[in-house]
């Protein structure tokens, strides 16, 4: 067995570490120039093979993420566009103008509906006349919906004052008694983001004031449905109102 030439009085200390590295070296110089192994050539060879396997999986990995994420991403854009573009002419604009047309259109139904004699001013009797009347104050050809197949019968309208100019309420009755009022006017709202945000907005449901309602803006002019009823039934009227209007 060879001799160890290694220092035996300081073999702890750090300078003398190049020293030690070099006569291990030394003792095994015939192995370390062997040609190495064919099976752990092999063995070696097979190891980067998945190692680069492994690594391109992570990337189509990664990757197909990506492109999933975008892929879902576009087609909830695309189905939510479809149904924009599906609805009817009216976007989903809640101005704080139709607010205030709605709220004006419940405080109209409150003072307006239990009275016994006088709830218009123009009776239905008179419905042609009514509605030239009110289509010139209000600058805008006029229409009363027929709510006869819901079961309700134009009482008449009558006049109002709008924080924009002139409004209309047509008022329709049940055979119990049961009133509901139409409200309408034009509606500019200054402080609309866009111009468009004044035009038109979706159907808009409230229960916040004195009576619900169902409201809509429809190319400026604005819509008020009100009456005590369930949800329901005054969608339905709603629609059948938008419908003919």
């Amino acid at each position: 067995m060879p001799t160890s030439p290694i220092p035996p009085d300081r073999p702890d200390e750090p300078e003398d570490w190049p020293a030690q590295r070099e006569a291990l070296r030394g003792l095994h110089r015939e192995v370390l120039s062997e040609p190495v192994p064919p099976a752990l050539q092999a063995a070696a060879e097979r190891l980067g093979r998945h190692r680069v396997a492994v690594e391109r999986r992570a990337r189509w990995t990664t990757w197909g993420g990506m492109a999933a994420a975008v892929l879902v991403a576009f087609g909830v854009g695309w189905v939510a566009n479809a149904q924009w573009q599906a609805r009817p002419a009216m976007s989903l604009a809640r101005a704080p103008a139709a607010q205030s047309f709605v709220r004006d259109a419940t405080a109209a139904y409150v003072v307006y509906s239990p009275e016994k004699r006088h709830p218009v001013e123009v009776a239905a009797s008179e419905q042609q006349h009514l509605v030239q009347w009110l289509s010139r104050r209000l600058d805008r050809p006029l229409k009363v919906p027929d709510l006869s197949a819901q079961g309700y019968a134009l009482v008449g309208g009558r006049l109002l004052p709008g924080d924009d100019g002139a409004r209309a309420q047509f008022m329709f009755e049940n055979a119990a008694g049961q009133r509901v009022t139409l409200y309408l006017g034009a509606l500019d709202d200054k402080a609309a983001p866009s111009p468009r945000a004044s035009r038109e907005t979706a159907f808009s449901f409230t229960s916040t004031g004195a009576v619900p309602s169902f409201y809509w803006v429809d190319r400026g002019f604005g819509y008020a449905l009100s009456a005590p009823l369930t949800r329901e039934a005054l969608l339905s009227l709603a629609t059948e109102v938008y419908r003919q209007l």
